[in-house]
């Protein structure tokens, strides 16, 4: 095991309390997160770290994740490439944060039964933002590429319903 892989278990990708081991099924050992109701949705998505620290995400598409034409919806893709953005910088985000932005590019499609993979990498991590970028594929077929800042946050109570 590398030094990344060593000081991930000690960061975002272990220590989430909303963390999510699946049990069963063909993402059995993957990991996911609970606590975003859209995400929960949308998916599931799921992620995992190999032996050398790297993260791969994937989901397998499903007759929900489809547009009128039997596609992937673009909002799905999207969707699912900034779970992966969390995903991919999870070893070296310390807490909580946001996309502050997102630029992607859609280069094919990909059909009910598919599985969707991403791999990508952090490509720097500040104080306060972590710079990602990705690419969706499906049978090693590019579907979207993708990049992305984090910002670093504080966790917020939540704000009370007003009458």
């Amino acid at each position: 095991m590398n030094e990344l892989a060593k000081t991930a278990l000690n960061t975002a990708f272990n220590r989430r309390p909303d963390l999510h081991v699946e049990t069963e099924g063909e993402f059995a050992g993957w990991r996911t997160w609970t606590r975003d109701s859209f995400e929960t949705h949308t998916g599931p998505f799921y992620h995992c770290m190999d032996e050398n620290g790297r993260i791969a995400c994937a989901f397998r598409v499903g007759p929900k994740h489809l547009n009128g034409s039997g596609n992937v919806h673009g909002g799905c893709l999207m969707t699912f490439a900034d779970y992966c953005l969390f995903a991919l910088a999870s070893p070296v985000l310390q807490g909580p944060g946001v996309t502050v932005s997102f630029a992607s590019e859609f280069l094919d499609a990909a059909r009910e039964g598919a599985l969707i993979e991403c791999t990508g990498e952090v490509t720097r991590a500040g104080g306060s933002l972590i710079f990602v970028r990705g690419m969706l594929t499906s049978a090693e077929r590019p579907l979207f590429s993708f990049s992305g800042t984090i910002k670093r946050t504080k966790r917020k109570a939540p704000a009370e319903k007003t009458a």
